[in-house]
C-alpha cells in the first residue's frame, strides 16, 4: 500500500528545480575573462542567482526528510538497492549522452568525447557540470544508514548541539577568506576542528530536527520561516554583489564564496524556506500538475542543460538581463518537462529518467 504522500515535498521539488534552472540561466551571462562587464549584470546576477542558491540545499533536506532514519525493519542492503536503482542508471546514461551528443552539433570532437567517456568512472563529464550534484547526493544516501541509529535515540538537545557545531563549520569559508587557515588547517592538514560536523550531512540532521523536534503552529512557522528566508536571501545576494567590480577580471571561486551551499547564509535561507514549505498541508488546486512535474523532476534535472544550451542564445538578445534569466529558466523548464513526460510514456523509461 502506498504511503500517504507528503504534499509539501512535491511543491518543494517543483520550485527547487526551477531555482536550479535560474542558477544555470544566470551563469550564461558570465564573461569569459571579465566575469561581470557592467552594473546591470552585477545587479541582476546578484539578485537572480543569489535567490536561487537555496535550490540544492532544499533538495538535500527533502531527501533527508523522507529517508532518514531508516524505516523499522529496513535493511541496509534494501535501502542501497532502492536508491541505486532509482538514480544510478539514469545518471550513467546521461553521463554518456553529455559526453557524446555535443559532437553532433560541433561543440566537441570525438577525441574529447572519448576522453570524457573514459573519465566517467572518476567524475562527471565537463559538459555536464550540473551533475556534480549526484556525488554529494549519493554520499548522503551512503551516510544515512550509518547515522540512522543515532537519529533514533538522539535527544532534541543532542541534535541541536550537532546543528550548532555544523552551523559554525559553515562559517569557515569566510574565516579562511579573512584570516587564512583556522582551527588546525594548514597545508598538510585540511581537516579542521569541525571537519567531522561539516558538509551536507548537516542538512540531513536539520531535516530530522524540523520533522521531529519543531512542533510550532503554522503561524509561528510562517513568521520564523519568512524572517530566516529574507535574512538568508539578502545575505546571499549581497555576498556576491558587494565583491563585484564591473569590468574587472575577478575569480569566480572568490566571488561565489557566499553562494557555496554549505555556508551560514545558505543554511539560514534553507531553514526558513523549508519551514515555509512545511505549512502546506493540502494538495491545492494545481496539485495535479505539481505532482506530475515532481514525478519526472529527476529526469528534468538530468536533461535540462541540453535545452538551456539551445534556448539561451535565442532568448538573450531580445530581453534585458532582468527578464532574460527567468525567461531562459522558464522556457528550459517547460521543454524539459515536455521531454520527460513524453519519455515517461515509453516502457522502461524509469531507467532513463528515474
Amino acid at each position: 500500500m502506498e504511503e500517504q504522500r507528503v504534499y509539501f515535498l512535491d511543491y518543494l521539488r517543483v520550485i527547487a528545480l526551477f531555482l536550479v534552472l535560474i542558477v544555470h540561466a544566470s551563469e550564461t551571462f558570465y564573461g569569459s575573462e571579465i566575469l561581470v562587464p557592467d552594473q546591470d549584470t552585477r545587479l541582476w546576477l546578484g539578485i537572480w542567482d543569489g535567490i536561487a542558491r537555496v535550490s540544492v540545499p532544499l533538495f538535500m533536506v527533502c531527501s533527508a526528510f523522507l529517508l532518514a532514519p531508516l524505516k523499522e525493519g529496513q535493511s541496509w542492503g534494501d535501502f542501497f538497492r532502492r536508491r541505486a536503482k532509482r538514480i544510478l542508471p539514469p545518471m550513467f546514461i546521461f553521463f554518456v549522452l553529455y559526453s557524446v551528443l555535443p559532437v553532433f552539433w560541433g561543440a566537441s570532437t570525438w577525441k574529447e568525447a572519448w576522453q570524457a567517456l573514459s573519465y566517467i568512472p572518476l567524475n562527471f563529464p565537463m559538459a555536464a557540470g550540473h551533475l556534480w550534484f549526484m556525488y554529494p547526493l549519493i554520499g548522503l544516501y551512503l551516510f544515512i544508514p550509518f547515522i540512522s541509529p543515532w537519529l533514533k535515540v538522539a535527544t532534541e538537545r543532542q541534535e541541536r548541539l550537532f546543528l550548532i557545531l555544523w552551523a559554525l563549520s559553515t562559517c569557515i569559508p569566510y574565516l579562511n577568506r579573512w584570516f587564512g587557515d583556522v582551527w588546525g588547517q594548514c597545508w598538510w592538514n585540511q581537516y579542521d576542528m569541525l571537519y567531522n560536523f561539516a558538509g551536507y550531512p548537516g542538512y540531513l540532521v536539520m531535516a530530522h530536527y524540523i520533522k521531529n523536534h519543531i512542533h510550532w503552529d503554522d503561524a509561528k512557522r510562517r513568521l520564523t520561516g519568512l524572517i530566516c528566508l529574507i535574512v538568508g536571501a539578502v545575505a546571499t545576494i549581497l555576498s556576491f554583489y558587494v565583491q563585484i567590480v564591473p569590468g574587472t577580471a575577478q575569480s569566480v571561486v572568490e566571488m561565489e564564496i557566499g553562494w557555496c551551499f554549505c555556508t551560514i547564509n545558505c543554511v539560514v535561507y534553507t531553514f526558513g524556506a523549508f519551514l515555509l514549505f512545511t505549512t502546506i498541508h493540502k494538495p491545492g488546486k494545481c496539485y495535479k500538475l505539481v505532482y506530475d512535474i515532481s514525478k519526472v523532476s529527476y529526469g528534468m534535472f538530468l536533461i535540462h542543460m541540453f535545452w538551456l544550451w539551445l534556448l539561451a542564445p535565442v532568448i538573450t538578445p531580445h530581453l534585458h538581463i532582468s527578464l532574460a534569466i527567468p525567461a531562459i529558466a522558464l522556457a528550459t523548464y517547460i521543454c524539459s518537462y515536455i521531454s520527460c513526460k513524453l519519455i515517461s510514456l515509453i516502457p522502461g523509461s524509469r531507467w532513463v529518467i528515474g
